[in-house]
């Protein structure tokens, strides 16, 4: 269900390299939510540094929307950037894993090109001296 990788570097460096990743597959970052930032200003202490990437390729996105619009509800893929016991952690809800919530088999190639890339992104992201 999901796809973990331990990073190297700080979750600023993972997450630029991150970003770059994206735009390599031809996918872009509609979002970035950095939840410590958001927690501390509802009053909420919370010390560990986690950033959540809002993905999307619309070509691919267009494919899955036109078959079943319900899939919106999993849209856009998501990648967290997060520290957890001192080390850096980069992961995603696996698209195929996802898809099965819909029961439209006939998505499945899509789901699985959109998992191979995310996979690229977040192995590329977590590599240092990019």
């Amino acid at each position: 269900m999901l796809y973990v990788q331990e990073a190297q570097g700080s979750v600023d460096e993972v997450a630029q390299r991150l970003v770059a990743a994206v735009a390599k597959e031809k996918f872009g970052v509609l979002g970035e939510h950095n939840l410590k930032q958001k927690m501390e200003q509802k009053g909420v202490d919370f010390d560990a540094e986690c950033r959540v990437f809002e993905v999307c390729n619309p070509q691919q996105a267009q494919k899955v929307l036109s078959a079943n619009m319900a899939v919106a509800n999993a849209l856009p893929c998501r990648i967290c950037v997060y520290e957890q016991g001192g080390k850096v952690f980069v992961s995603t809800l696996k698209p195929t894993a996802l898809l099965g919530l819909f029961q439209s088999p006939q998505l499945q190639p899509v789901a699985e090109e959109v998992e191979a890339a995310i996979t690229r992104m977040i192995d590329a992201a977590c590599e240092s001296g990019q």
